[in-house]
């Protein structure tokens, strides 16, 4: 027997190691690195396995922090992906209401583009569904909604100088702008002194991409993305067919009438970054973010609503327990007690049969 547990015990540790062999060489799904290789103009046999030359943009759900309703991207009415599949969420995505969608932004790694044209959006507001489309649009600008774009699971930041000489990247950007009737620029109005047109939206119809890489050494084949950032523009586009991102904003003023065309484009280039590998690409994001002081007061405050409310609750559970065994209690000496009164009632009941018994017995003799 003893033996037997022996061998139980050797078997056990090996499947444990073989586990944890194959746990080693695993990884979760959108964690894994991926590599990136330049793919010649017009060679279709430049393929490397396991390294795409292709770079998807994906787009998520716009939100605002002036506002808790979120809307997905086609909501908008932005250039959208029309014959491709939505990709699969995982269950952190779904349960934060994250909806992704893949972009036709698309470009091929370390091939750099300049002011190429997405789609162009015509709205005429007489008619009413374009109206409506543009008033909503409008909305989304007034709000400040933000676009939350990804590439390679990383998102597309938009970093930009703030107090102290201090770099925010902030992973967002606005759909636009607006400037009050009265001259006051509101949000990203105030990036850019060509938005001075009172009572007027300002969109950000263009943006500059740039995509950071880092070279894999004595590892695979291939490139790496460290990071994409990017600058939101507003052109309005001399020639709408044939953009030149050039010339002055995009502006959609409330006294328009007419037909309003707006055109999206967009540049990208690549840079190498040999500084950031991929395992810390993250840090210059996590960097940035503002660094809150611990708000002691706030949690002795909860720590004492809680210890408060859990006193009242244990108090409350005592006494109905502490009634409940009294009349449990009670219960069980009137049961007691009405016992007792049966058993006198029987003993006095079989005295008297006894006694009567003696009589007829003593009468007969």
């Amino acid at each position: 027997m003893v033996e037997f547990h022996r061998v139980r015990v050797v078997f056990v540790s090996l499947f444990v190691c073989g586990l944890l062999r194959d746990a080693l060489s695993f990884y979760l799904p959108g964690l894994a690195p991926v590599s990136f290789c330049k793919k010649e103009a017009g060679d279709k046999n430049s393929e490397v396995p396991d390294c795409k030359s292709t770079i998807e943009l994906f787009v998520n759900r716009l939100d605002s922090v002036e506002s808790v309703l979120p809307y997905e991207y086609t909501a908008f009415d932005f250039c959208a992906e029309q014959h491709e599949k939505r990709p699969s969420e995982n269950l952190g995505q779904v349960l934060f209401g994250e909806r992704i969608e893949l972009s036709p932004y698309k470009f091929l790694f370390q091939n750099d583009l300049q002011c190429q044209s997405v789609c162009v959006k015509s709205y005429k507001t007489q008619d009413a569904g374009d109206k409506a489309k543009l008033d909503f649009l409008k909305k989304g600008m007034l709000l400040n909604y933000q676009h939350h774009w990804i590439v390679d699971n990383m998102p597309v930041t938009w970093c930009y100088d703030v107090e102290d000489n201090q770099k925010f990247c902030n992973p967002g950007f606005p759909i636009g702008c607006y400037v009050t009737d009265t001259g006051r620029a509101k949000d990203a109005c105030v990036v850019n002194a060509d938005f001075n047109d009172k009572d007027t939206f300002y969109i950000f119809n263009h943006v500059d991409i740039t995509i950071f890489y880092h070279n894999v050494e004595n590892e695979v084949a291939g490139a790496r993305l460290v990071a994409a950032k990017l600058e939101p523009k507003s052109f309005k586009q001399s020639n709408v067919d044939k953009p030149d991102c050039t010339g002055p904003p995009m502006s959609l003023s409330n006294k328009f009438n007419g037909e309003i065309r707006i055109p999206y484009t967009y540049s990208v280039k690549f840079l190498e970054d040999k500084t950031i590998r991929w395992a810390s690409r993250w840090d210059y994001i996590l960097e940035s973010m503002p660094h809150t002081n611990i708000q002691w007061f706030s949690i002795m405050n909860s720590l004492v609503i809680v210890l408060f409310l859990s006193g009242m609750v244990a108090m409350i559970m005592l006494r109905t327990l502490h009634k409940d065994i009294a009349r449990y209690n009670q219960m069980d000496s009137v049961v007691s007690s009405t016992l007792q009164d049966y058993i006198i009632i029987l003993y006095d009941l079989y005295i008297c049969l006894c006694d009567c018994c003696s009589l007829c017995i003593l009468g007969w003799s």
